[in-house]
């Protein structure tokens, strides 16, 4: 038995090697589907790690409470030019009563320009306490962080993230040079290092990529700059006035967030008469992500196996008109004494010949998928700049991980292609009258 099968197999290929073009063809149409198979699951698993990521990097116990502008909020008129809304100073001490609370984190947040020399930078002020940079997984470069005196002293102090830091001082030593911010000097005491940026979540939690960063001390922001802030752009005046940007909370265990979420929604609905808020539970986010993440793996994998189903097609085809090219060779095999079953398993094993070299072909090429994808990202970020910063964070920054159980998926299903498109063929290359294929021309 293993002899006739050795024997049917070196037939089988023999057979497709007498048409190459056709036969290289076919596996290439295995080779697409298999390889996007793996591809789309790469893609698909590397966006969603990302997207995990950037929300547990909010803290799986946090609950964040952010000043929202409502959507029908009046601008003020010539007198006033600023919007009043947001989380109060007063808020807090209503906030740190609910029970299941163990730490919370003020943060002041707006854009300033800041001035060293004749170099001007847009900067993000970040207003805050020594507790930020742990709780946003920021990392000294050089100098110091904000201290507990910067803030009880209201120190005229900063630190800059590494990136306005190389604009500001591209040779020199940034520790210890003063900057301006709207001509208050602040003397630069510590350098971070680079952050990878953090996606925006819906429109309560805006995109954060730190590169523009200034932290100043939250009590020295008080007293220097103030609630109110004014922006001036095309002969216009607009501001606002905000007592806080963010509140981040933590609770002592992950099954504390979401009551502790609602409570703190109550709370707030109690103070504010207008819903000038927005709650953020990065828990259920990470779990949304997850759902989200199985229902779009599902989806690529069902365009997947579209493709492979139209690489079978492909073969079916093709072994169709192989039949009925070798119909005088399927009478001869017959009349020499050759059985139906051993008709079938010849087709049968050229089909399976195709498909599992398709698979094989195709699982290399998925391999390749994170190194190709990388070189794309490179050609685009040097070619189309600004259309690559138009895309999101988590598609910008992907990086595909080959899913494990995707090889062995896309081979097994490039060989139950195979055979299921092949059975057709093969059986009606058995069930030939061997006196009439013996007539054919």
């Amino acid at each position: 038995m293993t002899l006739i099968n050795v024997r049917t197999l070196r037939v089988g290929v023999n057979s497709l090697f007498l048409h190459p073009l056709r036969s290289m063809l076919t596996i290439l149409g295995i080779f697409v589907g298999v390889a996007s198979v793996i591809w789309l699951l790469a893609i698909s698993e590397g966006i969603s790690r990302e997207v995990q990521r950037q929300i547990e990097e909010l803290g799986a116990r946090n609950v964040i409470l952010r000043s929202r502008m409502p959507a029908d909020e009046y601008i003020g008129d010539m007198d006033t030019f600023f919007v009043k809304y947001g989380i109060k100073r007063d808020d807090v001490s209503a906030l740190l009563q609910i029970p299941t609370i163990q730490d919370h984190l003020l943060i002041r947040e707006t854009k300033r320009e800041a001035h060293y020399g004749a170099n001007t930078v847009e900067g993000h002020i970040v207003a805050c306490t020594p507790e930020y940079a742990e709780m946003m997984d920021l990392h000294l470069q050089a100098g110091e962080f904000l201290s507990d005196i910067h803030v009880d002293e209201r120190s005229n102090v900063c630190v800059l993230a590494s990136e306005i830091a190389q604009r500001f001082f591209p040779i020199d030593n940034p520790l210890g040079k003063t900057i301006r911010i709207r001509e208050i000097p602040y003397v630069v005491i510590g350098v971070m290092e680079p952050r990878q940026a953090m996606a925006g979540i819906g429109s309560s939690l805006a995109a954060q990529d730190f590169a523009s960063d200034i932290y100043i001390p939250l009590d020295t922001f008080w007293q220097r700059i103030g609630d109110i802030v004014m922006f001036r752009s095309a002969g216009q005046r607009t501001g606002e006035e905000v007592q806080l940007s963010q509140i981040t909370f933590q609770v002592r265990s992950t099954d504390d967030v979401v009551p502790t979420a609602e409570a703190i929604e109550r709370t707030m609905e109690k103070l504010h008469r207008s819903r000038d808020f927005a709650v953020v539970v990065p828990l259920e986010l990470l779990e949304q992500a997850r759902t989200t993440r199985m229902m779009f793996m599902a989806f690529m994998g069902i365009i997947a196996a579209v493709t492979l189903v139209v690489g079978g097609i492909g073969i079916m085809n093709i072994m169709l008109a192989t039949v009925t090219e070798r119909t005088r060779e399927i009478g001869i095999r017959r009349a020499l004494g050759a059985r139906q079953s051993d008709i079938t398993r010849q087709f049968l094993t050229e089909t399976v010949v195709l498909s599992v070299t398709g698979g094989l072909t195709g699982i290399v090429g998925g391999l390749l998928c994170p190194a190709m994808i990388s070189y794309f990202q490179e050609v685009l970020l040097q070619t189309m700049p600004e259309v690559m910063e138009t895309l999101p964070t988590s598609v910008r920054n992907v990086t595909p991980v080959v899913v494990p159980w995707s090889l062995p998926l896309g081979g097994g299903i490039s060989i139950v292609v195979g055979v299921l498109f092949g059975i057709y063929p093969a059986i009606r290359a058995a069930k030939m009258d061997p006196i009439e294929a013996l007539r054919h021309e």
